[in-house]
């Protein structure tokens, strides 16, 4: 398969840091593709000194040194789920960095068009392998688990033929337990392994449905980590887990997930349509975005919600989908809170900044079984579309550590009716005070979590993998 460059493409200075020799596979693809970067982009987007040096690399392509990344999840561009979008983002990024880089996902999506995706393709200079056939996604437990093992098997062909010896293989962790099967595929490879974990399981089965099986997994698990080049987590709460497990913490790289903070940013309400569209304009609203899933608790804010029954200043807006939406809905009709919801499905990556924009402030919630397990990465998108966050959860979880600490919103006790109650209450007749948490969740992601620094430091392990960087 050949690669088609364009200088338009790729970060020519970072390229030029990253070395001098090249692999003898790269340099055929290279030779085999074309590298016109003058053809798509204007001679005066380039620095002269850019030009200079990819003048060099045209012409002496050994001059290069690039990694082969393999990265297997189920879902990938154009799907965009929160976990499709992030990894979206590495391999596109690695890829303009002149990086080899192949995704093993499904042709499947979560949200996103409604399009046929083709099984191979080349896209934004990344190779895709979609594997398997076309299933329909469902919340229920036995079809997931025939998409898992469908998945399993089809990916492992991929896999193998792609896998040559010093490449990079990145598996997340859908399905779960990647980090097993990769073990296993690839231990007679000289490849190395990174384990990108969005959730740890079996231990997120095992606190939903009991049983033995649960801890011979959890052994395997561990094994496959402790096998693995690195293990990237997404917070600290996570690492300590694992290290208790013990999974090496030299091994461990902290990287939370991110949100575009270029495209989502604050939208304020007199210029935010979809607030007026929604028939939102003159109310306090508390949003939901994302999935409802069997991690997450909504009764306390249902219990919460009585006390505002019959309120015309407040309502509720539910963005996207899941496990638990279904009973949300049938619990509001219950209650008779139907006045105070609104539903509107997942919306196109396009409009996030907007819909993000439309709350006053968001409720998360996890419950604190999960802590250490996994991380509500919705927090991101609120703080970087400048909302409060109201987390609902142990004061001592990954996302209610940040939110006191940059002071971006407030951390209820999951069961607390009356203290969300309260909150609620003062917040609608003090509006200025969500206003500044939301300000200080901007500006927490602009010093510490923007894309760009998650993306530098995937770009810095990489590097750090790669027996040939200088």
């Amino acid at each position: 398969m050949g690669f088609a460059f364009s200088a338009g493409d790729f970060n020519v200075d970072a390229i030029w840091q990253i070395g001098r020799k090249a692999r003898p596979p790269i340099r055929s693809s290279l030779e085999d593709g074309t590298m016109d970067y003058m053809a798509n982009r204007p001679m005066g987007s380039l620095g002269r000194d850019q030009i200079r040096k990819m003048d060099i690399l045209v012409a002496e392509p050994e001059k290069l040194l690039m990694a082969k990344i393999i990265f297997v999840n189920r879902f990938f561009y154009p799907d965009q789920s929160a976990t499709s979008q992030i990894l979206t983002d590495v391999a596109f990024s690695l890829a303009r960095d002149f990086h080899e880089v192949h995704v093993i996902s499904s042709r499947n999506l979560i949200a996103g068009p409604d399009d046929h995706l083709h099984r191979s393709e080349m896209t934004r200079n990344v190779a895709i392998h979609r594997v398997g056939p076309m299933a329909r996604q469902s919340p229920g437990l036995i079809t997931r688990l025939l998409n898992f093992l469908s998945f399993y098997w089809w990916a492992a062909f991929q896999l193998r033929k792609h896998a040559t010896d010093n490449c990079i293989v990145v598996v997340k962790t859908d399905p779960p337990l990647l980090s097993v099967w990769a073990w296993w595929l690839l231990r007679n490879r000289r490849v190395r392994v990174v384990n990108w974990l969005q959730d740890v399981y079996p231990e997120v089965a095992i606190r939903l449905v009991r049983g033995r099986i649960g801890h011979v997994l959890m052994r395997l698990r561990d094994r496959s980590l402790r096998h693995a080049a690195a293990n990237v987590v997404l917070g600290s709460r996570m690492a300590d887990y694992l290290a208790s497990r013990n999974v090496l913490r030299s091994s461990m790289r902290v990287i939370p997930n991110w949100v575009d903070d270029e495209v989502i940013r604050p939208v304020e309400p007199d210029a935010n349509l979809l607030r007026r569209e929604w028939g939102l304009a003159d109310k306090f609203v508390i949003g939901y975005s994302g999935n409802l899933g069997r991690v997450h608790e909504f009764d306390t804010v249902l219990a919460a919600a009585e006390r505002f029954k019959g309120r015309r200043d407040l309502r509720f807006l539910f963005i996207g989908g899941g496990f638990q939406y279904a009973r949300l809905k049938q619990e509001l009709r219950r209650r008779g809170l139907e006045g105070l919801a609104l539903f509107m499905p997942y919306q196109n990556q396009s409009e996030l900044a907007h819909s993000l924009s439309v709350p006053d402030a968001h409720w998360l919630s996890l419950r604190p079984e999960f802590e250490g397990l996994i991380v509500p990465s919705k927090f991101y998108g609120i703080a970087a579309a400048g909302r409060a966050t109201l987390s609902i959860a142990d004061a001592d979880g990954e996302i209610a550590r940040l939110v006191a600490r940059y002071k971006c919103g407030a951390v209820v006790k999951p069961g607390d009716a009356d203290g969300l109650a309260d909150l609620l209450e003062s917040m609608i007749s003090n509006r200025a005070l969500s206003a500044e948490w939301g300000r200080n969740g901007r500006a927490m992601i602009e010093m510490h979590f923007s894309r760009k620094l998650a993306i530098d430091k995937w770009r810095d392990l990489i590097a750090s993998l790669d027996p040939e960087f200088p």
